[in-house]
């Protein structure tokens, strides 16, 4: 198992292309990535601002941040199953890595992206801990991103792998039930719901 883990992670982080010229140039569009990891720094370290009402009740306050480091723990759990199941596959842009295969199978059987989930989750996780109007700006903002970094992604997949669009029409984007984080087909119109 921990030999699988090991060859799983070398193989995830190669080929991944990154360059200044393509990050001046967003060639493969690394702005996505960037604006990704900006905002998920933004969720980790920001302090609750403005500072938390003090008007909650002690007992709910707990309540929401044990569920908030629950949900926290779920979600980096399920961004570990979808990294495993993604394999060398994985890259940090959303032009995909010339040669990967098409993945289906473990949290990609629920879910087109299961990773932008996982971070949602994480994200939303934290909100709950701090309980703060600026962690609500941020995961809304994250959430625009990952949807962006999302649709590129699959207008690559579907321009690559023309069998992607059935995927697409068979399985939820990033969460089903979220307004804005389920689309089934590229340029096309809204099957959202």
């Amino acid at each position: 198992m921990l030999m699988q883990v090991i060859t799983t992670l070398k193989a995830a982080f190669q080929g991944w292309n990154l360059s200044w010229s393509g990050l001046i140039r967003n060639a493969q569009g690394e702005w996505w990535f960037v604006a990704q990891i900006t905002l998920i720094v933004a969720v980790i370290v920001s302090p609750a601002w403005p500072l938390p009402l003090k008007t909650t009740p002690t007992s709910i306050h707990q309540t929401l941040v044990l569920a908030g480091g629950l949900i926290l723990l779920m979600g980096l759990g399920f961004a570990a199953t979808a990294f495993m199941a993604l394999g060398e596959n994985l890259s940090p842009l959303p032009d995909p890595k010339p040669g990967i295969q098409i993945v289906r199978q473990g949290p990609y059987r629920w879910c087109r992206h299961p990773m932008y989930l996982a971070v949602l989750a994480c994200a939303f996780g934290v909100l709950l801990m701090r309980q703060s109007p600026l962690q609500v700006i941020l995961l809304i903002c994250l959430g625009l991103v990952l949807r962006g970094k999302a649709q590129r992604e699959e207008r690559c997949l579907v321009a690559s792998h023309p069998e992607y669009a059935a995927t697409m029409g068979q399985t939820p984007a990033i969460a089903a039930v979220i307004p804005g984080l389920n689309w089934r087909l590229p340029d096309g119109p809204s099957n959202e719901g």
